[in-house]
């Protein structure tokens, strides 16, 4: 089961500053064809980090577009699930 049917936003400062901050959940970045990233904690904070290139480097080697993401009480689950379903490029493990 997918992310629910909502428009995506734009993976930018303005895009994520839009969003209220404090929103716990699940999100995942992309670009056209391809899924890059999807992750779970405080959607705004953690979308912020990304922007910046920290932690994950890989994101914006992929250049990412747009962003989705779903409050939800079971961010863990959820995350692992999504993550299996899209198979984003970079939460693949090497070895």
């Amino acid at each position: 089961m997918p992310f629910p049917q909502q428009p995506s936003r734009t993976f930018d400062r303005g895009g994520i500053e839009a969003l209220t901050p404090g929103q716990y959940g699940c999100y995942g970045i992309f670009r056209s064809g391809a899924w890059i990233y999807i992750g779970k904690g405080d959607i705004r904070a953690r979308l912020l980090v990304h922007l910046a290139g920290q932690e994950t480097p890989c994101i914006m080697r992929n250049q990412p577009t747009h962003f989705i993401g779903i409050v939800t009480n079971d961010a863990d689950n959820e995350e692992k699930r999504l993550i299996l379903e899209f198979n984003p490029i970079c939460n693949r493990k090497v070895g």
